[in-house]
Parts: C-alpha cells; sequence; structure tokens
C-alpha cells in the first residue's frame, strides 16, 4: 500500500509537466513535416517534449532535456545587467567606456551622444553585429578572455549612427555587456549570473558555462539540415548566446519576468525596470509612434494577430524562442534542436500561440489622416544595416520600394512579397495582417527621410544611385560570363595562346573556382578561420585585377579593341567596386 501511494503521488507531481495529448500530437506532426529533429517546450501550465534528441541514436528527446537556445541568452544577461542596476552597481545612461576604459570607440558622436549601456541593451549602439570569425571558429576557447572579440585595427567599435536614434541588432553590444558584468563584479560574467542570477531564480538546471554533449549527456545534439549533427562549439562573443537550460528552467524566467521583481520578498529587479523590458523608448521609430521594437533584452512583436514580448535565438544546430505575453500572464517557450534554413519555425509560433488561448487583441484605431506622401515615395536601403561587412551586397539586394497607385501604400522589397500599408496616424502605417502600426515615415534630424518598422531603419536614396551600382554590378557579372565563356571556347578550339589578351583575364576568372573544393571539404565552422581555403579566396580575388590589367594593356598594346576589351573593363569596374566597398580581396577572417 506505501508503495501504492507512493506512486500515486509522484503521478500527481508529474501532471502538470505534461502536455494534452491534441498539442502533443500537432507539435510531432510538425516536427515531421518540417523536418526536425526534436523539440521541448513549455506553456507555463503544461510543458512536453517530442522527437529525437540526437538523429544517429534516435534517442527520445525527454522533458527534462538540457537545450542550447542561442540569443535567447540575451533576455538573460540583460537580467543580469538589471539586477546591477537595481543594486545600484550600475546606471542604464552610465556612458560604456567608464564601465570599460579600455573600450575605444570610433563615434562622430562622442561629444553630445556616447555609447552607454542602455543602447548596448537596446541594440542602439549603431555598432555592427559580427564578422564570421566570431561565429564560424575553431580556434574560440570557452575561458578565453571577452576582449578577443574586439582586436586592436579591426574597426569593431565604428559607431554607424547616433546612439541611441536606431536599432541594429549586435551581438557585439552584448558581448560588450559580459565585459561590462565582469569589470563590475569582478568575476567571470558566466560565474556570476550563475549564482547571482539563475541560481536565486531556481534555474539550477541552466547555466552560463560553455556545455558541450560529450561532457553532459542530459544535453541534446543540435543538428544541421537533414539530421546532420553539430556538437556545440566555443564562440568569440559567448554573452550573445551561450546558455544552456531546460524548458522548467525557462518556466520559471518567464514567469518571475511577468511578476513583481521580488525573490524571497525582496526586491530584486525593480518592477519598473521588467516593465521597461520590450517597450522601447528615445529612438525615432518610438517618437514617431511605433509601439514595436527591441528594448532591454526583449522584443515587442505584433504577430499571428497578438502583441508579444518576446526572443528568439538560433545557435549551432538550435533554434528557440520565448515570447510573453504579461496582461494575461501567459507565456510559451521552446527549443527544437535543429537550426534548418528551409522549415517554417513561425508555425510553431502561432501553434502556441493559438494554445494558449489568448483574448483577442484590439487593433489600433485610425485617426484623420492629412500627411501627404508623395515625396515619401522611392527606393530605401538599411541604414544601419546589420552586418557591416555585408553593407554592398544589403544596398544591393535588401531594399525596399515604397510606391502608391492613387488608393494606397505598397511596401515592395526586392526579396519579399508587396505588403499594403493604410496610413493609420501622421506617417504611421498598418499593415493587414498587424494589430498595431508596423512602419513609420520619419525625417532624420539631419533631413533624410527614413522608414523603419522599430528594429530597421531605411533611408531614402537617389534612384540614379541604385542605378549606377545596379548597373556596375550587372555589368560585372556579364562582363565575367562573357571572359569564362569566350575563354573556355578559345581553349577548345586551342586558340588560347599565350599573346592573347584574354588569356590572363580568363585564367585569373577560373582561378576563383579553386578554393571551392577545399571550402567544400573543411567544416563549417572553421568558414572564419585562416585556413588554406580563405587565404586561396584571398590570393584569387587579389590577382582578378592585376591579371585583368594584364590583359587590357595587352589589347591597348596590340591594338586589339573590341568585345573582350569591353568585358575585361565591365570586370575590372566591378572589382574597383567591391574594392571601394573592403570586400576585395576577400579575406573571411577579419
Amino acid at each position: 500500500m506505501k508503495k501504492l501511494l507512493s506512486l500515486w503521488a509522484l503521478l500527481l507531481l508529474a501532471l502538470p509537466l505534461h502536455a494534452t495529448p491534441g498539442l502533443s500530437h500537432r507539435i510531432a506532426a510538425l516536427l515531421h513535416e518540417q523536418h526536425l529533429d526534436g523539440v521541448v517546450w513549455t506553456t507555463l501550465d503544461e510543458a512536453g517534449a517530442a522527437g529525437s534528441s540526437n538523429a544517429r541514436t534516435r534517442a527520445p528527446m525527454r522533458l527534462d532535456q538540457r537545450v542550447h537556445v542561442g540569443s535567447v541568452a540575451k533576455t538573460l544577461v540583460a537580467a543580469g545587467i538589471l539586477r546591477l542596476v537595481t543594486e545600484r552597481r550600475l546606471a542604464l545612461d552610465t556612458p560604456v567606456a567608464h564601465i570599460l576604459p579600455g573600450i575605444r570607440f570610433d563615434n562622430p558622436w562622442e561629444a553630445s551622444d556616447p555609447v552607454r549601456l542602455r543602447h548596448l541593451l537596446d541594440h542602439t549602439a549603431g555598432l555592427d553585429d559580427a564578422r564570421f570569425w566570431h561565429v564560424f571558429s575553431a580556434k574560440a576557447r570557452a575561458d578565453g578572455p571577452l576582449a578577443l572579440a574586439f582586436p586592436a585595427g579591426s574597426q569593431l567599435l565604428r559607431v554607424r549612427c547616433r546612439p541611441g536614434t536606431r536599432t541594429s541588432y549586435s551581438n557585439l553590444g552584448y558581448t560588450l555587456l559580459g565585459m561590462a558584468i565582469e569589470a563590475t563584479t569582478g568575476q567571470r560574467y558566466e560565474r556570476y549570473l550563475d549564482t547571482q542570477l539563475l541560481a536565486p531564480l531556481g534555474m539550477r538546471d541552466s547555466t552560463f558555462e560553455f556545455v558541450a554533449q560529450h561532457a553532459d549527456p542530459r544535453l541534446a545534439m543540435g543538428h544541421f539540415e537533414h539530421g546532420v549533427p553539430q556538437p556545440a562549439v566555443p564562440s568569440y562573443v559567448r554573452p550573445a548566446g551561450q546558455f544552456t537550460t531546460t524548458a522548467a528552467d525557462m518556466g520559471r524566467f518567464a514567469r518571475f519576468l511577468m511578476g513583481d521583481g521580488k525573490v524571497d520578498g525582496r526586491d530584486f529587479i525593480a518592477p519598473a525596470l521588467l516593465r521597461q523590458m520590450g517597450e522601447p523608448a528615445g529612438t525615432e521609430a518610438a517618437n514617431a509612434g511605433l509601439a514595436v521594437g527591441y528594448a532591454l533584452g526583449l522584443r515587442k512583436l505584433d504577430r499571428h494577430g497578438k502583441v508579444a514580448k518576446c526572443h528568439g535565438g538560433n545557435g549551432v544546430g538550435f533554434r528557440a524562442m520565448l515570447c510573453l505575453f504579461p496582461e494575461a500572464r501567459k507565456a510559451f517557450f521552446y527549443a527544437v534542436n535543429t537550426d534548418s534554413e528551409t522549415a517554417d519555425y513561425q508555425r510553431i509560433d502561432a501553434m502556441f500561440i493559438r494554445a494558449l488561448a489568448l483574448a483577442p487583441a484590439l487593433p489600433a484605431q485610425p485617426v484623420a489622416v492629412t500627411m501627404d506622401v508623395s515625396s515619401w515615395l522611392g527606393v530605401y536601403v538599411p541604414s544601419p544595416n546589420r552586418f557591416d561587412t555585408m553593407l554592398l551586397a544589403d544596398t544591393l539586394f535588401s531594399f525596399v520600394r515604397l510606391t502608391s497607385d492613387g488608393g494606397g501604400i505598397q511596401l515592395r522589397p526586392f526579396q519579399g512579397k508587396t505588403v499594403a500599408l493604410t496610413q493609420v496616424g501622421s506617417g504611421l502605417l498598418q499593415a493587414p495582417d498587424k494589430t498595431l502600426p508596423s512602419h513609420a515615415l520619419v525625417a532624420s534630424a539631419a533631413g533624410t527621410r527614413l522608414l523603419t518598422n522599430g528594429t530597421q531603419t531605411y533611408e531614402q536614396v537617389p534612384l540614379a544611385r541604385m542605378v549606377g551600382l545596379w548597373t556596375s554590378a550587372g555589368a560585372g557579372v556579364l562582363g565575367l560570363v562573357v571572359v569564362l565563356v569566350r575563354g573556355s571556347a578559345r581553349l577548345a578550339a586551342r586558340r588560347l595562346s599565350r599573346r592573347d589578351p584574354l588569356l590572363a583575364p580568363y585564367a585569373g576568372a577560373l582561378a576563383l573556382l579553386l578554393p571551392l573544393p577545399l571550402f567544400y571539404r573543411q567544416p563549417l565552422l572553421q568558414l572564419g578561420d585562416m585556413t588554406v581555403a580563405s587565404v586561396l579566396l584571398a590570393a584569387v580575388t587579389a590577382l582578378l585585377p592585376i591579371a585583368l590589367c594584364s590583359g587590357l594593356a595587352v589589347s591597348l598594346r596590340r591594338k586589339q579593341l573590341g568585345a573582350d576589351t569591353i568585358a575585361m573593363l565591365a570586370v575590372l569596374q566591378a572589382a574597383l567596386l567591391l574594392a571601394a566597398w573592403g570586400l576585395l580581396p576577400l579575406r573571411l577572417w577579419v
């Protein structure tokens, strides 16, 4: 009888940790449909696990499985900073240079607008996000100094817009926050947050320390597409994404964030600070009236007919999402141990939002609109863009157009579907599937026209500038094709002699293919390291302009001016464009 009663008691304790059969079935079916390996999740009232924790062994995902959560770690790092602010050991408006005197920002607005602690938390410091080597490197150490992420001469601390005005997501900013914790507490940020944040919150199954699968059998294996396993690796920007946890612990964290900020009856984080999380303020977008955006470690999102404060994350082989609905005191968290480029993770978000049975959101009420938007129509480019090294590519391929057919406004991304926008206020625009204004038209302090969605700002640029860039890039690609086709035809006909002006450019173009087999053979996580493949890539991209100049010199000397010459000139001008934007020679390790 005693054994029977004990078993019954255990079953009663376990009941809240099991999902309803319907939700579990839908999640399992979605995993199968999207070719994802496994998931752990919680809605606070219930929790579950589905799929496999390791695609090779087919071990089932357990409810107490530990997972990596990528950038969801930023919300916890932000909470650690807010704990120090509550203790008055830090202040949100303190310039970062006062906390980290060894850090030197290249900030044109330093005299009036230094980079402050708040800006790092809000992603409004104007910093670059990360370089290849920050994330894709086999050289990073789990115990390496965080300052290694900012080598001298790297220009990683260049501030690209006035601090506090625009959101630009930056892993480097949260790495600096880890350094600020270390400078303030005198200990490694992992140790401080584990003992002074996680332990008091009862998150004893979580850690900021680096955890690998071979050291912890409870840690699920990460996977890329097609079930390719990928063990955890250290990172140079680990405060931005290194965190190991369980669904139960994330449920505890969610409850705390939606609570009164107290632990054991004492103020742990000031309630006012908790309420400010996910409530953007001070940016051009917020001042224009947009309520969506990023603040203090959370992003206010308007999706699937509901408004939530969320943070997503993807790391090596994992995708995760934490979403809070503070007014309803509801939340969900999930972590999938597959990082897939083809899966639709938003379907998982939508499934959990439906499962929470939230009250319908009240739509924004339109107001009288008199603003003439005709001068705002045109082409917009990211300003700033997220990855500074990708500035040219983002300018060419991530631009948007604002157009009007007389009856409405259309947002036309170069990559994506056209969105119809309705004016719901002076300069405020709303997409049809949103409950809040989704975009704003803003005039910057410098007088430029901006389009913003709260987390990404676009600046209007002259069409002639864009046409010039498109023409340059298109001519370069076409010229390269001509060089390769005409050179291959002559080689096949045995007419490509050493005196042929096309010989050197053709050889230079073919050489661009040499690094490809080497990159294919090396691990993805060495993409940012100085390897044989990356050094060869830098060499062949540096030699291409020299080969083109050599061919042009022969053409001019022999007065053979024709299609070959035009093609070589087209490729050369594109190469000069790449060089002007810092992409030639192409060095992945800088």
